[in-house]
């Protein structure tokens, strides 16, 4: 017997192992199999599908490349077949240059040209300008303004010389070019280049008719291109023809006349159809500058320059020295405008104002002429005139100062007279509205208004005149010295410049800053450290009409030159009384009673001495601005606000001229023949206070004589007391009753005296 058969799982027959498989064993001692738990087998399944992804996308990315090689490949090797080499290739590089820049240029010329074609309208021929007849304030007519045009005379009956003088001198390759002439333009900029500036114009005629018809004067880039696309826009819609008669028609040619036809009648007194060669050089020397070689304003230059288009005539091959030399021995003789009488300044600033009032009508609104009756005084107009010019003549030189503006008006703001400079016929420039200077001190009343605003403040309020430094800045008085303790009326009398600091810090420079806007100064004020001693920009119209709030009894004032507008048949249009803003009440009658007897000493006892009138109570302020670049006075009566400043254009220094000496004393030479022969009224704050008695310099200044005006004037005591006793003197010899004068208090206005005005 096997000694094994006892070994559990033996049959007992043999020693074979037993090979049944695991499963078929007894359930009770097969084990269960082994399992991976359920979240590891998950994730193995999220990498596995991320492989894949990652694995396609790489092959996609390496098959696509294998692919695009392959197709560069067979593009360059296509491209090889047209291969050049030598000279031809660098044609080629040229060429397609060329197309790539040339592509970039379209885009370019494209944007650049949408803006110009803007500028057109379906009625672009049909444009009306404004017409505008302008009255003084009696009635009398003073000027024109706007066109002055006359379009029915046909192109062939211009006078062949007329229509050769004007394409000789401004486009003799007019019937030539398309709109730009290209080799006038390089010769222009050759010249320009050669002389150092503009002597020559590129601009074609037909970009100058863009220039008359879309734009405006102004010297800028985008104008440039602008004209040059509508030049093309003109050339492609007219004719030649049609082209050169609107532009003789619709030019410039000074005198408020628009075209040749208006401009002969003007000047000439006859059609155009009838000038001469004389009269054709000098018309067609006007298009280039209009207001420089306007023959009434001036002759010599007009001649000068007649002279000039005959020489192109000759050079441009039209005329021979023969035929031009009899129009050189007799030059034009223009009709004699008067244009000293043209109160020009004013009428730019009347014009500008029917402009805005026009914008304002009803849309809709046809008439485009106007009849408009301004405020202006003609005799107070040229009282300024002749006050400045004499004052620059006389004392400009030693002064240092070639400029000056001056406007007059009422406490309401009807503007009497306006000096926009020195000469109008050399700039046009409005120095009255249009220059930004500083004020100086007399911004000073605005400071000290908005201070005694506040209720902190009285004039007999003492303050401290000592050192101040705000950060590192340290003002100082004019004098580099210190008063102490002073009271507020003393201190503004005296102009200190601390006080004025130390007001402003102590009410906040906004204040300050709120207050002059609503008084009227409607430029930018910036809040620095040295506003309150008038480190800002201003207009002399905006100062005089601030002022003006002081002179109406604290009321918002609206300057303005325009009374009422008619149209010519004479019916109603504006009217200031009726459409005009109505006036609020900015500064309270009890600071009214508190500034203005301030400003009222500050004549009468400080630095606007020489502003004084005799009879008068006048009150106003003196301003000088660092470096002594500008010199102020504005001031004030119960009749008359005025502002003038005196400077030079370039802001060069003067001679050390302060507020107190030469603007005051023109200032004073204007109203003191403004305040003649008419009723005085009180200012308010000030009541029927007598007027001081002039002494020294203020009294003996010599009076302003007005070429042909003649006003009443106001003669001094002493002068009226002694007319009168010889007046009783000649009534006793005659038999006549008489009653004896007494000594006369107050001065007597007697018409057709001499005048006895002051500085």
């Amino acid at each position: 017997m096997n000694g094994t058969s006892g070994r559990p799982g033996s049959t007992g027959l043999n020693d074979t192992p037993n090979t049944d498989p695991p499963d078929s064993r007894p359930q009770d001692t097969q084990e269960p199999p082994e399992r991976a738990p359920a979240p590891r087998t998950a994730g193995k399944r999220i990498r596995n599908a991320l492989l894949a992804i990652d694995s396609w996308i790489d092959s996609t990315i390496y098959s696509g490349g294998v692919r695009l090689r392959g197709a560069w490949d067979g593009f360059v090797a296509f491209t090889e077949r047209f291969n050049v080499q030598g000279p031809g290739r660098w044609a080629i590089s040229l060429a397609s240059e060329g197309m790539t820049w040339g592509a970039v240029g379209a885009v370019l010329v494209l944007a650049l040209a949408v803006p110009a074609f803007h500028e057109t309208s379906d009625d672009w021929l049909k444009k009306a300008e404004l017409s505008v007849t302008f009255l003084d304030r009696y009635g009398n007519t003073i000027g024109e303004r706007g066109i002055r045009h006359n379009d029915t005379v046909p192109l062939e009956e211009f006078p062949d010389h007329l229509i050769k003088a004007v394409l000789a001198t401004e486009d003799r390759r007019f019937y030539e070019h398309f709109g730009i002439d290209i080799p006038g333009t390089f010769r222009a900029v050759l010249s320009n280049a050669r002389a150092g500036g503009v002597v020559q114009g590129g601009s074609s005629l037909t970009q100058q008719l863009a220039k008359n018809l879309f734009l405006s004067n102004e010297r800028t880039l985008e104008r440039k291109i602008k004209e040059a696309f509508l030049a093309l826009w003109l050339e492609f819609h007219l004719t030649k023809n049609q082209i050169l008669k609107l532009y003789l028609d619709r030019a410039y040619m000074g005198g408020g006349a628009f075209g040749v036809d208006a401009a002969a009648q003007y000047y000439f007194g006859k059609s155009a159809r009838d000038v001469n060669l004389a009269e054709a050089a000098m018309l067609a020397g006007l298009f280039k500058a209009p207001s420089k070689f306007a023959p009434h304003v001036n002759l010599p230059a007009a001649r000068g320059r007649a002279s000039v288009v005959l020489d192109n005539l000759v050079d441009a091959g039209f005329m021979t020295e023969g035929q031009v030399f009899g129009a050189r021995r007799n030059p034009a003789t223009p009709i004699d405008r008067k244009q000293d009488d043209l109160p020009e300044y004013y009428l730019d600033y009347a014009f500008d104002q029917v402009k805005q009032i026009v914008d304002t009508l009803p849309r809709g609104y046809a008439e485009r002429s106007f009849v408009v009756r301004t405020a202006l005084d003609p005799n107070i107009q040229k009282a300024a005139d002749t006050a400045i010019r004499d004052s620059l003549k006389q004392f400009g030189k030693d002064y240092g100062a070639k400029q000056s503006a001056m406007v007059v008006m009422e406490p309401n703001g009807a503007v009497r007279a306006m000096v926009g400079g020195r000469d109008y016929g050399e700039s046009q420039f409005n120095r009255a509205t249009d220059a930004l200077r500083q004020p100086g001190s007399s911004f000073k009343p605005f400071v000290y208004t908005a201070a005694l605003m506040t209720g902190k403040y009285k004039p007999t309020t003492i303050v401290v005149d000592g050192p101040i430094c705000i950060g590192n800045w340290c003002p100082q008085n004019y004098g580099r010295s210190y008063a102490g303790s002073i009271q507020l009326i003393g201190a503004l009398t005296r102009s200190l410049n601390t006080v004025a600091v130390k007001l402003a810090e102590a009410i906040g420079r906004g204040r300050i800053v709120d207050l002059a806007h609503a008084m009227g100064l409607r430029t930018e004020l910036k809040i620095t450290r040295a506003l309150p001693l008038g480190a800002a920009e201003v207009t002399v119209v905006d100062m005089a009409t601030a002022y003006s709030v002081f002179a109406s009894g604290g009321y918002s004032v609206d300057p303005h030159a325009i009374v009422e507008m008619r149209t010519p048949a004479g019916d109603p249009v504006w009217s200031f009384a009726q459409n005009a803003p109505k006036p609020k009440q900015i500064i309270p009658p009890e600071i009214i009673a508190m500034i203005n007897p301030m400003l009222n000493s500050v004549v009468e006892n400080g630095t606007g001495r020489r502003a004084m009138i005799p009879g008068t109570k006048v009150s106003g302020k003196t301003g000088t601005t660092n470096a002594y670049r500008d010199a102020w006075f504005v001031g004030f009566t119960g009749n008359y606000v005025g502002a003038i400043w005196f400077g030079n254009d370039d802001y060069a220094s003067t001679k050390k001229m302060t507020g107190g000496s030469l603007p005051a004393m023109t200032w004073q030479k204007v109203m003191a023949f403004a305040h003649q022969g008419i009723e005085l009224k009180p200012t308010p704050g000030l009541g029927n206070q007598p007027a001081p008695k002039l002494d020294g310099a203020v009294a003996q200044a010599a009076p302003l004589e007005i070429e042909g005006v003649q006003r009443p004037v106001t003669l001094t005591p002493a002068s009226a007391e002694r007319l009168m006793g010889l007046s009783a003197r000649l009534r006793e010899a005659a038999g006549q009753p008489v009653r004896r004068p007494t000594a006369a208090a107050e001065p007597v206005a007697v018409p057709g005296s001499p005048q006895a005005g002051s500085n």
